[in-house]
């Protein structure tokens, strides 16, 4: 077992063993349908009423227990109005009817309408046009067709990258507006059966959400970098760097296929055609939308219930778990889903607490405010807290949602083996194997038949025992400002893949009746996500020494800087293609002269790029990696050995830290971490060394260059205190 002496194995399967008789589905589903009982946004009474039930949970299962109160600033919708005035007349009705069978959905005095939060107030009437999904390469298509969005109003679908991406880029495109919606070819009748029927989303279903640019910054818009107490310095909302400027309003499919029908123009190529049955224009045409949006831009209280069970050997070093709790409407699934697991972990250990045991490391559990509007409570408690946490915390575990299926794990790498641990001791509800034996087995299957290399990769090295990998972290929920402001090593677990949900996702209809039907409806992996992070915060909490094993980060380190080498390659590879075809007249030749599309832009080409000391940076780390995770199993079987604990858990603590930097990411320098980081232009989704990635894929080449030297000096400066903490377990 990592992080234990062979003499402490026991006693710490026995005390997991007896957390796992506290656990009760019954509990889960009984705070579930209550949590989820009526409109649960921020500033509603009902996410009010939850945090005060919760406190007082934790108060009773024997935390030290408070909730810490944050005033952020949080827009609510006054008045929305959207029309479509040419070359018909069509009025969007904005709205989500109750479906039979949920009561719920007819429940829903207090609720807001669908809206985008953080979207700007405005009064517009413009000529409309379809954008695809909204990302960088589509409107690199519209030009090629000779559309303009300046002046006009874009409407896009979900998909392809984070929302708030879509009308940022709009904005920066010069449009005046942005609608987003639901196309049925994602999440509706495409895939499968639509609610009630079955899981997917019906056609007045609306996917709410923030606008928020999180890739920029998480948090508060109006407080960077400190906690947003109720008297602290705040920014005037013009001078907000992460605020739209633009009215932005999410729509449902029946809603937008008016608007779609109306455009004229060219056709929309083959992969931007939905799923609804009409022809695919892009626009250029007569189709004139009206779109007014008004909100109530106040500053709201949110609440933060953070309970502590404070360690007996070593009170400042802290293992935090969170989960967020506030919904769009009543978030059934996101986040209650996780939210109650969350709960059931608390209640068991307190049950453990008064059985006379207490964790050597303080535990710290938290249940998040605002996190939909842009991670607003986690964000606000971490920055109010940062010297303390920076000093203290050794590891936070997140969830969010859950539901049936397989183990999702990402994070700091350090903690891989230690995931794989815990995977392979616990049952998976369905098949009686073990989580771990599910999971790879789920990987392999994926992974045949793959033309990815990456797969293949993965293939061999599952084939081979070795460990399940773990995913890097992006953004979308609440281990951004721990791990990649902070440097606070983080993991987000949680269990998916066999769920009929996403079609309710940030809807009225992600309601406790939908999630009973097609989530989790006998909340056995609500239990299996309480038994897998209740075993990881039970585990860091007593071990010996902090279970971190470092192999896996140097190895998947290492595959980074390859996938930048390839990347370069490609890049070059490809300008050098395009720019010859572009010199033989091949695209007009190729063109059908009654459809014509303009040919790409030239690319520049691509120069060589220094990555010399990066790769000998990756080639130190592998070597520090490797000394130090062979002298810590010798140390672990040298019971005449007394390692320096507190010492070297003071150098481990502090191993993420050293992968960040105080300057920051290029132009967003609240994200200081060199390895994991959101994409500026996928919001949500990854970017692995994004100082560097993102460089070459945006052709800025001094900046990859650059980046490159300080991520090779950021992994020097990591193996040199690897390095030290070696030596603390060398006898």
């Amino acid at each position: 077992m990592l992080g234990y002496s062979a003499g402490h194995v026991a006693d710490q399967q026995a005390l997991e063993a007896q957390f796992d008789q506290q656990l009760d589905p019954a509990d889960l589903r009984t705070w579930l349908l209550d949590m989820a009982s009526a409109p649960n946004q921020v500033g509603s009474p009902h996410d009010k009423h939850n945090a005060e039930t919760m406190l007082a949970q934790f108060k009773s299962w024997g935390w030290d227990a408070q909730i810490e109160t944050f005033y952020v600033l949080y827009p609510t919708p006054l008045e929305e109005q959207l029309e479509l005035v040419a070359p018909t007349h069509f009025v969007a009705s904005l709205k989500e009817p109750p479906v039979v069978g949920d009561a719920s959905s007819s429940n829903t005095a207090g609720a807001l309408p669908p809206y985008n939060v953080f979207a700007a107030d405005g009064d517009v009437t413009a000529a409309l046009v379809y954008v695809n999904q909204g990302m960088p390469d589509d409107y690199k298509e519209l030009a090629r067709r000779g559309i303009d969005v300046k002046g006009k109003i874009a409407i896009a679908r979900y998909g392809g990258g984070w929302r708030g991406l879509k009308p940022k880029l709009a904005q920066e495109h010069g449009a005046v507006g942005c609608l987003i919606y639901s196309d049925p070819s994602g999440d509706g009748y495409g895939p499968g059966d639509v609610y009630p029927k079955g899981g997917f989303r019906p056609a007045d279903g609306v996917q709410r959400g923030s606008v928020l640019d999180i890739p920029v910054a998480s948090g508060d818009p109006l407080t960077p970098d400190i906690g947003a107490t109720k008297n602290a310095k705040r920014l005037a909302i013009a001078d907000a760097k992460t605020i739209l400027k633009i009215p932005v309003l999410p729509i449902s499919y029946a809603d937008a296929q008016p608007l779609l029908a109306a455009l004229e123009g060219p056709v929309a190529p083959k992969d931007w055609r939905g799923g609804l049955p009409i022809t695919y224009h892009i626009g250029g045409g007569a189709a004139q939308v009206h779109l007014q949006l008004k909100s109530e831009w106040s500053l709201k209280p949110i609440y933060d219930v953070v309970a502590k069970m404070r360690g007996s050997e070593l009170p400042d070093e802290w293992v935090i778990r969170g989960n967020h709790h506030d919904g769009w409407v009543f978030g059934a699934w996101d986040p209650l889903s996780g939210n109650v697991a969350l709960l059931e972990e608390a209640k068991a250990i307190g049950a453990l607490r008064k059985t006379g045991w207490k964790p050597k490391r303080t535990l710290v559990y938290a249940s998040w405010d605002a996190e939909e509007p842009g991670l607003l409570g986690s964000t606000e408690w971490a920055e109010a807290h940062a010297e303390e946490l920076k000093k203290k915390a050794v590891l936070y575990i997140n969830a969010d949602t859950n539901t049936r299926g397989f183990l999702n794990s990402g994070g700091s790498h350090p903690y891989q083996h230690l995931v794989n641990e815990i995977a392979a001791g616990i049952r998976d509800p369905e098949t009686g194997v073990s989580v771990l034996q599910r999971q790879r087995a789920h990987q392999l299957v994926e992974a045949y038949g793959s033309s990815k290399e990456e797969d293949k990769a993965r293939a061999v090295t599952l084939n081979a025992g070795g460990d399940v990998p773990i995913d890097a972290l992006g953004s979308g929920s609440d281990f951004s400002p721990f791990l990649q402001h902070l440097g606070v090593a983080a993991l987000d677990l949680s269990y998916s893949g066999e769920d009929d949900q996403a079609g309710v996702y940030h809807s009225v209809y992600d309601s406790f009746e939908h999630y009973v039907r097609f989530g989790d409806p006998n909340f056995a992996y609500g239990i299996a996500l309480a038994q897998t992070i209740g075993h990881t915060m039970l585990r860091v909490a007593d071990a010996d020494v902090l279970p971190m094993q470092f192999g896996a980060l140097s190895q998947t380190f290492a595959d980074y800087v390859q996938e930048l080498h390839k990347l370069a390659d490609n890049e070059r590879e490809h300008a050098l293609k395009l720019n010859k075809l572009l010199d033989q007249n091949a695209f007009q030749l190729a063109d059908d002269p009654t459809r014509s599309v303009l040919p790409p832009a030239r690319e520049s080409e691509v120069p060589a790029l220094d990555f010399v000391a990066l790769d000998a940076a990756v080639k130190q780390l592998q070597a520090s990696t490797k000394a130090y995770d062979d002298a810590y199993a010798q140390a672990l079987t040298a019971p005449e050995h007394r390692v320096p604990r507190a010492e070297l858990d003071r150098l481990l603590q502090n191993m993420e830290q050293q992968l960040t930097v105080p300057e920051g990411l290029p132009g967003r320098e609240w994200y200081r971490h060199l390895i994991y980081a959101p994409g500026f232009y996928t919001g949500y989704g990854v970017k692995t060394m994004p100082g560097v990635r993102e460089a070459i894929e945006q052709r800025h080449w001094d900046e990859a260059n650059k980046y490159a030297g300080i991520t090779a000096a950021t992994l020097s400066r990591y193996s040199q205190q690897l390095d030290r903490a070696t030596q603390l377990l060398k006898p």
